[in-house]
């Protein structure tokens, strides 16, 4: 029996496992993929994590897990399939859960959710080949890298537009493009964007082709009405075609939204006594390193105050 099984090693799992064995806890992480990490893995250059300027994201990582490695953390490779309660528990007994793989189910007091989230993809040519050497799903964290370049959007709603925003702050040109004929963005943000002059709309558009060799070095788009193509020279494409949450094995478990994200508060408590949701797979309104790595802490903060009866 377990105190926590942490489901997922990004920064969030690793953050939470760290803090977790320093409140000297059982716990488990549980990791479907072989690295720890997440999605800064495939980062390049993490630029704004405090106090490690220009870091690669795989180097982050591995100093992540190797602070919990450590400590102590018992990790395990496993694709979760589910979650059950076993026992709801009562005012003097904890309950237990049963977390369920492929493979193997292990018993816990408590869970925490830190399977993260994934960035929609357009599977277009290009793209997973340039992925991270200028092809981005996150102009706050890779935005800086292009001041004084030409950067490509992808999408038309708020994420987009305001990445748009974003780096037209230190790009020299911006263009956004969108298959539709208008913006699903917030009409505050398409005002602003349409205000900028150094950002264009490419309306009725999509792309079809990142271009590059090493690097990118412009977009194929067409225009999806007349059949029209053309290349915008550019040296990165962000993609902001949405995200999806990876929490299909808690969907009965716990309450989410309508995008299926985890509701979760600051604390990481979820709609379920025992279940805790940290890092991107949890409602919140900036998903990053730095936010997800809290996320962590607070969460065991919350297991430690729940198995000691605080809440």
């Amino acid at each position: 029996m377990y105190d926590t099984i942490i489901i997922g090693a990004g920064p969030a799992g690793l953050a939470a496992a760290i803090y977790g064995m320093r409140a000297q806890l059982k716990l488990l992480v549980i990791e479907q993929n072989p690295m720890s990490g997440g999605q800064i893995v495939d980062t390049y250059e993490v630029d704004n994590y405090p106090g490690l300027p220009g870091l690669s994201g795989f180097d982050l990582a591995m100093k992540l897990r190797e602070h919990a490695d450590k400590l102590g953390a018992e990790f395990k490779t496993a694709d979760v399939t589910g979650i059950s309660c076993k026992s709801e528990g009562d005012e003097t007994t904890a309950p237990c859960y049963t977390v369920q793989t492929a493979k193997e189910s292990f018993e816990t007091k408590t869970v925490i959710l830190a399977s993260g989230a994934t960035h929609a993809h357009l599977g277009v040519p290009g793209e997973k080949e340039l992925a991270g050497a200028g092809v981005s799903y996150c102009a706050t964290c890779d935005g800086a890298f292009f001041r004084g370049k030409t950067a490509v959007v992808v999408g038309g709603g708020d994420v987009a537009v305001e990445d748009a925003i974003f780096l037209a702050r230190g790009c020299e040109k911006v263009y956004l493009i969108h298959r539709r004929d208008e913006l699903r963005a917030t009409k505050i943000l398409q005002t602003e964007l349409l205000g900028l002059p150094n950002a264009e709309v490419v309306w009725d558009s999509v792309v079809t082709e990142v271009l590059g060799k090493d690097a990118v070095e412009g977009v194929r788009v067409e225009n999806v009405k007349t059949g029209e193509q053309r290349v915008i020279d550019s040296s990165a494409c962000f993609m902001a075609v949405g995200i999806t949450p990876r929490g299909d094995y808690c969907s009965d478990l716990v309450e989410t939204d309508e995008k299926g994200f985890v509701r979760a508060d600051e604390t990481g408590k979820t709609s379920r006594p025992g279940v805790f949701a940290a890092g991107d797979i949890r409602t919140k309104r900036l998903r990053q390193v730095i936010t997800a790595a809290a996320d962590g802490a607070c969460a065991i903060t919350s297991v430690t105050d729940f198995l000691t009866g605080k809440q």
